[in-house]
């Protein structure tokens, strides 16, 4: 059987992270994950479907002893492929599989921001590494037009990208009202109380501080934020400061309990280059309200199939049927 090598910046609980995690459930063939960085919770939950998760042990963007560590595990495991995912992982990965012989090597840019990636400015020298390395590789996974544009615009050859969008298991997220109520009991979120949530990681590039700020000039409505990050104390500051009740859930593998809980979900992004949480949250029968930065699905769930834009206050998807 074929043996497959996933390398990944980190496994703490995100898009990109959430989707290798699906990917590897129908996969058929042997998967392994190498991270960079921690394990994470969502490293755990993947160790205990039986897949091996080894941690390199990367201590910050210049930890160059990272390098020889992940080609000694790639050399040692002796697979036939290897497959990288987000900024960092592709630009070590790709040595490391190259240095240990690889077959082929493989990756997916899940995201690539325009002004930062990775909590890094986007440099004329982060592009000239991640282009001098991806000619290392046989070809790269855009999971949106988006990302296969800034590829070509960091000089990637277009024969070398490939558009493979995100996908998601929408009957995972379908509407559940027993879940909804039991997530909201945990939460101590009362039945009947109006709830705007969003769900991604707690840094800048999301504008959850635009977001609790909006929800101060709201009447009683309570905000869920759905997702870890380096901002969140910031971000609780901030709602204390406006009074502006806010339920913080941290890292969560129990994405679609939260999007039950909600009764629309807000996605205030400076940028996206996919908008996994818009798609999931469709395929959960909730409207959306996004900004123009994140690329819209091109199809919405069965339970979510209109929708209504504007380049001016964002866009907005409404359940079939829904009088909202």
């Amino acid at each position: 059987m074929t043996r497959v090598l996933h390398v990944i910046t980190g496994l703490e609980h995100g898009g990109a992270e959430r989707q290798l995690a699906l990917l590897l459930r129908h996969l058929p063939v042997a998967c392994e994950v190498a991270t960079l960085t921690r394990t994470g919770t969502l490293g755990a939950e993947i160790r205990r479907t039986g897949v091996p998760v080894h941690e390199i042990g990367m201590r910050g963007n210049r930890d160059l002893a990272a390098l020889p560590r992940l080609a000694r595990l790639i050399r040692r495991g002796r697979y036939d492929v290897v497959h990288t995912h987000l900024y960092r992982a592709c630009v070590y990965g790709r040595i490391a599989a190259r240095l240990a012989g690889t077959a082929r090597v493989i990756a997916t840019e899940h995201s690539l921001g325009d002004g930062h990636i990775e909590g890094r400015a986007t440099t004329r020298g982060v592009r000239a590494l991640y282009r001098a390395t991806e000619r290392l590789g046989h070809a790269t996974i855009a999971v949106s037009p988006t990302v296969a544009a800034r590829l070509r615009g960091w000089g990637v050859r277009p024969a070398r990208i490939a558009v493979i969008p995100n996908g998601i298991d929408a009957a995972a997220f379908a509407f559940d009202a027993a879940r909804r109520a039991a997530t909201r009991r945990r939460l101590g979120i009362g039945p009947d109380e109006p709830v705007v949530g969003a769900v991604g990681r707690l840094v800048p590039t999301k504008r959850f501080d635009l977001l609790i700020e909006a929800a101060a000039r709201l009447d009683g409505a309570r905000l869920l934020l759905v997702g870890a990050g380096p901002m969140r104390g910031a971000l609780e500051r901030l709602a204390h400061e406006l009074r502006v009740p806010v339920v913080f859930t941290g890292g969560t593998s129990d994405v679609a309990g939260a999007l039950a809980a909600m009764d629309v979900l807000a996605a205030p992004s400076v940028q996206e280059t996919f908008g996994l949480g818009v798609l999931e949250a469709l395929a959960a029968g909730l409207p959306v309200r996004y900004t123009p930065a994140a690329p819209r699905p091109a199809a919405g769930s069965a339970s979510a199939r209109t929708s209504r834009s504007s380049a001016r206050s964002g866009g907005s998807y409404r359940p079939s049927g829904s009088t909202c």
